[in-house]
């Protein structure tokens, strides 16, 4: 892509966040959120003098746009009406779920679509006031599938791009949806559509063929006149920044620490997700369960680390989701722990980068079993944090990741005798294999990094 053309990102959320000047400081500044799509665009942004559209994460007054590092942030102010309906209720209680296989069933609002469509127009004209004729427009994700089109009715003279950061649904589901063709018209308003794998893909452009009024092939379609292309561009993540991260001589002796406090001579699984009926927490834990009731694992050996990040705790089904979790990490210890060993440490929060990293270095098993991800990064994580080539992934077969990361133990995470199986191999595996396996799988993402992901999906809208 050429170096002077403008990139406008327009997202649910800005990639900054508002934090207090100090422990006893009344006025608040802007910091740079971490995160791996921000460190991946926000350098693309600055290098090309771009902008940055997206909501502050509150309920706000109109904010005028503000600079940070060169890039022009414009917020998009949203009310409490708004994150009721558009956010909390038609984002992640109609789109995700049914994004998401319906592992929870959907819920279809008129009012919730209302705000939908007005706050997805609201975004729209933010994006329109930052652009100048040429620019790129790269959008992001489920909360603005409207967005493309609306853009390009308000302004025609720029280059749009649109990725999806979740699965997107087979027609069997979609067709749920009784806004299905106002959703594929949005989409297709825009030049590129980006997926996170092929079928993904392929499931939008039978979509669009069949409700959307497109027509085309499975890579490219035609609205009217108008060309749209379709494809998969699998995110990926900073890999020599957490590589580097897990070598320095703080997270080396953090790891150690970790290890000891655990205990030296146990195995830990670690397990890290969003509190998400997604992530398949509850599948994982009754699989531990029936180890340590067969004594296939002991708590004298082995460790079970579940990190689980809190989301969405105003959702009915995610206060559900976490009481379900407690309880069954409470049955498990009390069951099975001995004083100073428990079997299950369970960690409600968020933990920093650095924290994190450590402990993808302490583990012996990464357990990633999502029932379904449209990626899924924290894989990938756990891979570039092991120069050491130490540790074995496990991954479920149902994370967008597991077609690139062919060399981890695949899984089916609904199989709870085959989730044990696959752990018990993991714990067994002869050091050389592991080695051998973690070799091919850091290769792979080192060579397909976040940088190069999103250099190649710029690349292809401009072509």
């Amino acid at each position: 892509m050429p170096r002077d053309r403008r990139v406008v990102v327009v997202a649910n959320r800005l990639p900054v966040q508002r934090s207090r000047a100090g422990a006893t400081s009344d006025r608040e500044h802007w910091e740079v959120s971490p995160g791996g799509l921000v460190a991946a665009l926000l350098p693309f942004a600055q290098r090309r003098k771009g902008s940055w559209v997206g909501w502050t994460g509150g309920a706000d007054h109109p904010t005028r746009p503000f600079q940070i590092d060169g890039v022009t942030m414009r917020p998009v102010a949203l009310s409490d009406a708004d994150i009721r309906d558009y956010y909390h209720g038609f984002s992640n209680r109609t789109l995700w779920p049914l994004f998401h296989d319906a592992i929870r069933t959907p819920e279809f609002h008129r009012h919730w679509w209302r705000k939908y469509v007005e706050v997805n127009h609201r975004f729209a004209q933010a994006a329109a006031k930052s652009c100048k004729p040429g620019d790129v427009v790269w959008i992001h994700d489920f909360h603005l599938l409207l967005v493309p089109r609306m853009l390009r009715t308000l302004r025609r003279d720029v280059k749009i791009g649109f990725f999806l950061h979740i699965p997107f649904p087979p027609e069997e589901l979609f067709a749920w949806l009784p806004w299905r063709a106002q959703m594929l018209e949005g989409l297709l308003g825009a030049d590129l559509i980006g997926f996170q794998i092929q079928p993904d893909a392929r499931n939008f452009a039978r979509l669009a063929r069949e409700f959307g009024g497109a027509e085309g092939t499975d890579s490219e379609l035609t609205v009217g006149r108008r060309r749209v292309r379709v494809g998969a561009f699998p995110i990926s993540i900073d890999f020599d920044g957490f590589s580097t991260l897990a070598q320095r001589p703080e997270t080396v002796a953090r790891a150690k620490s970790i290890r000891k406090q655990i205990g030296a001579d146990r195995k830990i699984v670690l397990c890290v997700d969003r509190l998400d009926y997604t992530k398949g927490i509850e599948p994982r834990l009754n699989a531990w369960e029936a180890m340590l009731d067969q004594r296939d694992v002991s708590v004298d050996k082995h460790v079970l680390v579940q990190v689980a990040v809190p989301s969405r705790q105003s959702v009915p089904d995610y206060a559900t989701l976490r009481e379900d979790v407690e309880r069954a990490v409470g049955r498990i210890n009390g069951e099975f722990s001995q004083p100073g060993r428990v079997a299950v440490h369970y960690f409600r929060r968020n933990l920093p980068r650095d924290e994190l990293v450590a402990w993808y270095c302490a583990a012996d098993v990464m357990l990633v079993a999502p029932l379904r991800d449209g990626m899924n990064l924290v894989c990938k994580e756990f891979v570039a944090s092991r120069p050491d080539l130490g540790g074995v992934l496990v991954l479920s077969e149902f994370a967008g990741a597991a077609r690139e990361l062919r060399r981890a133990l695949l899984v089916n995470p609904r199989d709870i005798v085959g989730l044990a199986h696959s752990i018990r191999t993991a714990l067994s595996l002869p050091h050389e294999e592991a080695r051998q396996r973690m070799v091919i799988l850091r290769t792979i993402i080192r060579r397909h990094n976040v940088h190069v992901w999103a250099q190649e999906f710029l690349q292809a809208v401009v072509e």
